[in-house]
């Protein structure tokens, strides 16, 4: 092996590859993500979510337990908990920009966008109402949909809370108020029933 070749083996066994696919894997708020690294269009088949089919009739793939798992259909899954499978990266959200496209026939799903996706943005789509309520409920989702409703709602508590302080703080200041003139009446009408003996007495 010449020198120059070797040289442009080393480069490139040290540069990272650089890669065609429209998405890399990134850090996002639930850990890991699938992040858009080019715009990628509605309509885009985006990654194909694979892994060892599960047949759930054989008791050996039935008792397999993982969050990576897709269902298919009744007798159908996807192990997506294979370290290839990019596609098991992509979290989930109420308002996703993705979906799944399910082909029982094929054993296949791909996820594709539902709208336009701009880079950096982190790729995502609807986990379904069963995985939700399993997984998701219990910890409380924590999409980018629902993390902005908890924010408004936490904000909405706190101007509510501020309102009934408000409301104390000036009922309070009334209270103390009528208070300090009901001192100030009575103080008066003392001093003037002293005044008043003071003038009988002379």
């Amino acid at each position: 092996m010449g020198f120059s070749r070797l040289v442009r083996v080393l480069i490139l066994s040290i540069m990272p590859a650089i890669s065609n696919k429209p998405y890399r894997v990134g850090r996002s708020k639930t850990g890991l993500g699938l992040f858009a690294t080019k715009p990628i269009k509605k309509g885009t088949r985006i990654i194909r979510y694979f892994g060892p089919i599960l047949d759930s009739r054989i008791p050996a793939h039935d008792e397999i337990e993982n969050k990576y798992l897709f269902e298919l259909n009744g007798r159908w899954t996807i192990d997506g908990s294979v370290r290839k499978n990019l596609a098991r990266y992509i979290n989930h959200s109420c308002r996703p920009n993705a979906e799944s496209d399910v082909r029982p026939r094929e054993r296949k799903v791909f996820i594709r966008a539902i709208k336009n996706i701009e880079p950096g943005d982190e790729i995502n789509y609807d986990y379904g109402t069963d995985y939700f309520k399993a997984y998701l409920k219990p910890i409380g989702c924590k999409c980018d949909s629902c993390e902005k409703k908890r924010k408004k709602l936490r904000a909405e508590a706190r101007a509510e809370r501020a309102k009934v302080k408000a409301r104390s703080e000036r009922k309070a200041e009334k209270a103390g108020a009528k208070g300090l003139e009901n001192k100030a009446a009575k103080k008066k009408k003392l001093n003037g029933h002293a005044v008043g003996k003071a003038g009988a007495r002379a």
